[in-house]
């Protein structure tokens, strides 16, 4: 049941390794780790008797830790002790931690959960020296990607989801998957169907997350009226400053990438704003939206929004009709 490999002994039930780390704010995938590697000890029907999990950031001492990693199971081959909140232990709760890694039980599994550890430090080392697999990512998918990770959530809980009622969902209730989990059962139960539509999010579903600026610029951006407005008439007016301080360089960014495509080289628009090439990829198509006149014109104005933002008029008066301006075509 047990052999040697690698640094030190270890465990061998079913290709199992001694020690994991699950890293990343997908509760959700973080939670399928846990039940996955749990259900190993079931078929021995011992799982409460060699299941453990345990708070680290909640503990003052690495002794009951130690132990608990080096309690022999009871009546199964061997032990599951889960570690959560291993983000920011003291050196005096890691390195001990880190001492136990380079030589772990061999009839215990490990596994390390955390929101974020940087591969340069000691404790992740640690959990990757033990084998290619040690290191489990768990981290959420950009908000632009959830839309296939809540389709698979609901299929696992054998509903299925439209498109745009899984974009609407995480526009309202944000990245965290562990609420858009619970999200999707509160819509099931509610409406008794095995489907959700756009429909049944927009009625059941408030919203619970801020809107990003950066969202209303890009809609602004694709001249989308109806987005625009609704994304800005649920900003908060505190926000207004911050908004106009992020929309005005991208009206400069648009003239730049509408000037190297009249000379045939949008290929050099991120090097030119020294922007990575991601944040310009929609730069060249959003200009095209766009007369060189009609860019100038909306730098023009915005003098006049900048003053009604200090104070000298209604703010979202003058923010509205800019936006106005922005869309109408």
């Amino acid at each position: 049941m047990i052999r040697e490999r690698g640094n030190g002994v270890q465990v061998a039930f079913s290709n199992l390794l001694s020690a994991y780390l699950a890293v990343g704010t997908d509760e959700v995938r973080r939670n399928e780790v846990v039940v996955r590697l749990k259900k190993r000890l079931e078929p021995a029907d011992m799982a409460d008797f060699n299941f453990e999990d345990r708070d680290l950031s909640k503990e003052d001492s690495i002794d009951e830790t130690l132990s608990s990693l080096n309690t022999l199971p009871f009546g199964s081959d061997f032990r599951l002790v889960v570690l959560r909140g291993c983000d920011h232990l003291s050196k005096d709760f890691s390195e001990p931690l880190i001492d136990y890694l380079a030589a772990p039980s061999p009839t215990t599994i490990c596994l390390l959960i955390a929101d974020s550890l940087a591969k340069s430090t000691r404790l992740y080392k640690a959990v990757a020296a033990i084998g290619p697999k040690a290191v489990i990512d768990c981290s959420t998918a950009k908000p632009w990607k959830l839309g296939p990770v809540v389709s698979a959530m609901a299929g696992k809980r054998g509903l299925t989801i439209d498109a745009a009622a899984a974009k609407e969902l995480v526009e309202r209730v944000g990245d965290n998957t562990r609420m858009l989990d619970n999200e999707l059962a509160r819509i099931a139960s509610q409406t008794g169907s095995t489907h959700i539509d756009y429909a049944a999010v927009d009625s059941i579903v408030s919203r619970t997350v801020g809107i990003k600026p950066w969202d209303v610029i890009d809609a602004l951006c694709a001249r989308d009226a109806k987005t625009s407005f609704d994304l800005f008439s649920r900003m908060p007016e505190k926000d207004y400053v911050w908004f106009f301080s992020m929309l005005v360089p991208r009206i400069r960014e648009l003239l730049v990438a509408k000037s190297l495509a009249s000379r045939g080289q949008s290929s050099l628009l991120a090097k030119k704003l020294k922007f990575p090439d991601w944040k310009v990829k929609n730069h060249a198509r959003w200009a095209r939206n766009f007369s060189e006149r009609e860019l100038l014109d909306l730098l023009d104005s915005a003098c006049d929004v900048e003053l009604a933002l200090k104070g000298s008029a209604d703010a979202k008066v003058a923010l509205t009709l800019y936006l106005g301006q922005f869309v109408s075509k």
